[in-house]
């Protein structure tokens, strides 16, 4: 079983409900959804694009899949979960925006965003210690001769190529689309997220998710909010 640490919206979340419905599947509920047709593109063609990311369900990667270390137990994790939760003042991102990355489309931060950059880093550290080593095939998986010097070096120490200034905030939702594909998929996209891009969004959750089966789907095993009020200047 591997162990990944997650943002999602909470399952009442109208975002988490739209995303699992765009998606086909409801990560809490680990239940497949009737596939929807989104602006110019039917029910099939929605499930066909989303069908990568559905595996997945609705997240943005905080620490991304892993095992658990020797010593270590979900009942642990949880526990490390809650408390660091709970003395940790969830960050805003002020606008979300509509980006294609590498392909696929995700919803992103539209500006700068150094407080969920550091949450970003802070969880990849402090959860380090629940992490097993990377077997030759877990690094073969990253395809490692396509990093970069810095990506490699993150994928070795920490187990992914993509942390701390590589890390780049992103809720996936969709696989790979070229061409003019990408235009009607993004047309889409706009037209079902419409009440969502543009609009702010807490992080206000951590998510433990859990793949139980190796390539099966992820599911979401618990949600600890962040409660941490904001520190105030004394006059």
């Amino acid at each position: 079983m591997r162990f990944a640490i997650y943002f999602c919206p909470p399952p009442e979340d109208a975002l988490a409900r739209r995303a699992a419905a765009w998606l086909g599947r409801d990560a809490f509920a680990d239940q497949m959804l009737p596939p929807v047709a989104a602006g110019p593109l039917s029910a099939s063609e929605v499930a066909f694009h989303t069908a990568a990311a559905r595996r997945y369900g609705f997240h943005a990667t905080l620490k991304a899949p892993f095992r658990l270390a020797d010593g270590e137990t979900e009942a642990s994790l949880r526990a490390a979960l809650d408390a660091f939760a709970a003395r940790t003042e969830p960050p805003v991102i002020e606008r979300l925006a509509l980006k294609q990355i590498d392909g696929f489309f995700a919803l992103v931060p539209g500006g700068a965003t150094p407080a969920l950059d550091a949450l970003a880093g802070a969880v990849v550290e402090h959860f380090e210690r629940f992490r097993a080593p990377m077997t030759e095939a877990d690094i073969e998986r990253r395809n490692p001769d396509a990093l970069g010097p810095r990506e490699l070096h993150n994928l070795h120490q920490w187990g992914y190529p993509y942390v701390f200034e590589s890390f780049r905030f992103h809720m996936t939702l969709t696989g790979r689309v070229a061409g003019v594909e990408a235009d009607r998929v993004r047309a889409a996209i706009e037209e079902y997220f419409a009440p969502m891009i543009g609009a702010p969004l807490e992080i206000g959750t951590l998510a433990l998710f859990a793949e139980p089966d190796s390539g099966g789907p992820f599911g979401v095993r618990s949600i600890h909010a962040m409660t941490q009020l904001p520190h105030r200047k004394s006059a």
